[in-house]
């Protein structure tokens, strides 16, 4: 199971999603509601609901898929699910930040952007490994 490819990149993009909660995504101000004064935040997986729940999605689909190695088709659709939720969490990040006065990306932006291509690399690999199994069906 762990010497599979397309298992480490799958544990990536778990990791990799996990970590979008302690790290911030943007830096920037926003404005308090009914006054004129400005507030210093930083952008993360747990500021906003829609993030949360896509990230922890995420996660627990990287998670589980991690552990259907023996169900490879399973594995494709879940990953195709993952990439697509982590698409829609990168968007938000992104829709956020524009609400930000003063918004910069910080150098943390990367790690949604990682989650996509763990998803992606652990796909192209499992559908490799299909490919593989049935080749080897036909020589029988």
């Amino acid at each position: 199971m762990i010497q599979r490819q397309q298992t480490l990149w799958l544990l990536l993009a778990a990791i990799a999603a996990s970590l979008t909660f302690k790290f911030p995504f943007a830096t920037g101000e926003r404005l308090i509601e009914n006054t004129a004064m400005k507030k210093l935040i930083e952008l993360n997986a747990g500021d906003n609901f829609y993030a949360l729940i896509l990230t922890i999605a995420s996660v627990i689909i990287a998670t589980i898929t991690i552990f259907l190695f023996k169900d490879r088709k399973m594995q494709l659709k879940l990953c195709i699910i993952g990439l697509l939720i982590s698409i829609g969490t990168l968007a938000v990040y992104i829709l956020e930040m524009k609400k930000l006065i003063s918004g910069i990306p910080a150098i943390w932006a990367l790690l949604p952007v990682a989650v996509i291509v763990s998803y992606f690399m652990s796909f192209r690999l499992i559908r490799k490994d299909e490919k593989l199994v049935k080749s080897l069906d036909k020589l029988r």
